[in-house]
């Protein structure tokens, strides 16, 4: 019978170094929601101007936007042209690394179309059987994934907390 020597150490791919910190980082850059949302219409029609960008990505405000668009541009993932008109215009497009990226955005895309049905099942089972659990109370808010959510029942605010008002 052969023994396994423990060393104490951690397996490679799930040790804390300085190069898997920073895997983790644009693990967190590629799959934000606005980065997702952003390659995935800049890999439909490419380049956009802000305004068309910002249109194409329903939710997203300028801000959230520009420092999408900023992080982006500093990973290499897409290229900002400015041209020196009057008015300015400033276009967006995929870098040739970012277009790296549009096959595996657009297979993420494609499944969740693929299993909004099921996914939204899956939810309704869940909080069914979690007694006392209502959505928009526990750590976050959840939200139906069908693109029919608006014409389903309304989900429950979430309650008020003493305290938590903004001054």
């Amino acid at each position: 019978m052969a023994t396994i020597k423990r060393t104490g150490r951690r397996p490679a791919d799930i040790e804390h170094t300085p190069a898997t910190c920073h895997a983790r980082e644009m693990l967190v850059r590629i799959a934000d929601k606005w980065s997702m949302y952003a390659i995935h219409v800049l890999a439909q029609e490419s380049p956009l101007r802000f305004n068309e960008l910002k249109r194409r990505i329903d939710g997203v405000s300028q801000r959230m936007l520009t420092v999408t668009l900023r992080g982006l541009e500093r990973d290499g993932l897409v290229r900002r042209t400015m041209y020196p008109e009057v008015p300015p215009r400033v276009e967006y497009q995929l870098t040739s690394l970012g277009e790296t990226l549009r096959g595996i955005v657009c297979q993420v895309v494609t499944w969740t179309e693929t299993h909004l049905d099921e996914v939204d099942a899956a939810r309704t089972e869940f909080d069914k059987g979690e007694r006392g659990w209502a959505p928009g109370t526990g750590t976050g808010a959840v939200l139906p994934l069908s693109r029919s959510a608006a014409s389903s029942p309304g989900l429950p605010a979430p309650p008020g907390r003493p305290g938590s008002a903004r001054r």
